[in-house]
C-alpha cells in the first residue's frame, strides 16, 4: 500500500489501527475493508434496504461505485448529481440530507488519533456530518489519513482544495498556482473549516477505510 508522505515512515497496520481505536474512544466507529466489493457489501449491511440516503459532493463515492450501488439499490436516494437540476431542486435535496436516514460523504482528512477534518464551499457536505441523519457514513482511502491536526488541514488547503477547485471550473488563483494562498476570490470554496472531535450518539458517525489511494 502507498500512502501520503506524512505517513511513509510509519507503519500502515498499526495506524489504521490506532485510528480505529481512537474513533471508538471518541463515541464514532471504525472499520478497515481492503477492498471496494468489501466495501459495498458492508454498506448493504449497514444501509437498510428502503431507507433513505443523501450523499456529499465527494469523488470518493464516485470513484469506488458507491453513487451507482445507492442508485440501483433499493433505497431513497437524494441524488444530487442528476442532470438538469436547478439551483433550488439542489437546495431542497441539501435540506432532505438533514432527515434522511443515512449520509454518506467521503472526509478530505483523519487523523490518527481519531478526528474528522473538512474544508466545504457552502456546507451542504458538512451540515448534514454534523447533525440530522440518524447515520453518517464517511468512506476515506487511506491516503486521507494524516498524523495529527496541523496535517489534516494542511492536507485539505494544499492538496484536496485545489485539486477540487479544479474539478469544478473554479477560476481561483489555486487552480493555477496548485496551492491555497487564502485567497479572497469569489469562487472561493475554502469556506467552513469543521473538525469533528466526537459525538454523542455512540456509532452515529462512522468511517470505512478503503485500503487504497481513492479521492483527494
Amino acid at each position: 500500500m502507498n500512502i501520503d508522505d506524512d505517513l511513509e515512515t510509519f507503519d500502515v497496520d498499526q495506524q489504521i489501527s490506532t485510528l480505529i481505536h481512537n474513533l471508538s474512544a471518541r463515541n464514532m466507529k471504525g472499520c478497515f475493508v481492503n477492498t471496494r466489493e468489501e466495501l459495498l457489501s458492508l454498506l448493504k449491511e449497514l444501509i437498510p434496504v428502503g431507507s433513505s440516503v443523501g450523499c456529499g459532493d465527494s469523488v470518493t463515492l464516485e470513484e469506488t461505485g458507491i453513487l451507482n450501488f445507492l442508485r440501483n439499490g433499493d433505497y431513497i436516494f437524494y441524488d444530487k448529481y442528476v442532470d438538469g437540476l436547478s439551483k433550488e431542486q439542489k437546495r431542497t435535496i441539501y435540506l432532505n440530507n438533514f432527515s434522511a436516514d443515512s449520509f454518506l460523504s467521503s472526509a478530505n482528512a483523519v487523523t490518527v488519533d481519531g478526528k474528522i477534518f473538512n474544508i466545504d464551499g457552502n456546507g451542504s457536505r458538512v451540515a448534514p456530518m454534523l447533525y440530522g441523519p440518524n447515520q453518517v457514513i464517511i468512506v476515506i482511502g487511506i491516503n486521507k489519513i494524516t498524523k495529527d491536526t496541523d496535517d489534516a488541514i494542511k492536507r485539505a488547503r494544499q492538496i484536496a482544495a485545489p485539486l477540487d477547485a479544479k474539478r469544478l471550473g473554479k477560476n481561483t488563483p489555486c487552480t493555477s498556482l496548485e496551492r491555497c494562498i487564502d485567497c479572497k476570490h469569489k469562487e472561493r470554496i475554502c469556506n467552513d473549516f469543521v473538525l469533528i472531535t466526537g459525538q454523542f450518539t455512540k456509532d452515529r458517525i462512522k468511517v470505512i477505510i478503503l485500503g487504497e489511494n481513492i479521492g483527494y
